[in-house]
């Protein structure tokens, strides 16, 4: 059984609350717009990191993480974008990435907007933590977590980290 901490959006920003779910999991995955390495730094100072670039990352982030990973943890297989819509709005692009890759998970971020959902049509559980920093238009900060074991995905919970606006001290800096 894998921990998972599932984060998105952080845009260069990592506060003291995200680094103590980081402590708490086994792995980390990042949906995109990192904004920074210190990000990536802080969090792999603790836990093994996943992830892929988004729109906002900037050459140096793209040399580190792909546009799409995909991959399996406890049997369980993943694919992830930045830019993936959701169940009945895909791309034309995602829906074939998707098709392609087959995943029982499709991650995504980008939105801001957190959703956890089934798609019947392509048989997965589409996920999209929201956006744990503090730039966009979200008003509440958000992660998920959840386990994983034998390819199944258990004990889902949404993590609020507060207002956007409330700021704690900032680990990897904000812009």
């Amino acid at each position: 059984m894998k921990k998972i901490l599932l984060l998105s959006d952080t845009h260069s920003y990592l506060d003291d609350a995200i680094l103590e779910h980081v402590k708490a999991a086994d792995e980390v995955w990042h949906a995109g717009d990192i904004g920074t390495t210190d990000v990536c730094d802080q969090i792999a100072k603790y836990k093994p990191l996943k992830g892929v670039y988004g729109n906002i990352d900037d050459h140096v982030i793209r040399k580190i993480f792909p546009l799409t990973n995909v991959f399996e943890c406890e049997g369980l297989r993943v694919s992830m974008i930045h830019i993936g819509g959701y169940p009945g709005r895909y791309a034309a692009s995602v829906k074939e990435f998707i098709q392609q890759t087959k995943p029982q998970l499709f991650i995504c971020g980008h939105s801001h907007i957190l959703r956890v959902m089934r798609d019947p049509q392509l048989k997965l559980l589409h996920m999209n933590p929201g956006a744990a920093g503090i730039h966009g238009f979200h008003k509440v900060r958000t992660m998920i977590r959840f386990k994983v074991e034998s390819a199944t995905i258990k004990d889902v919970e949404v993590i609020e980290l507060g207002q956007r606006g409330s700021l704690t001290e900032s680990v990897g800096g904000a812009n």
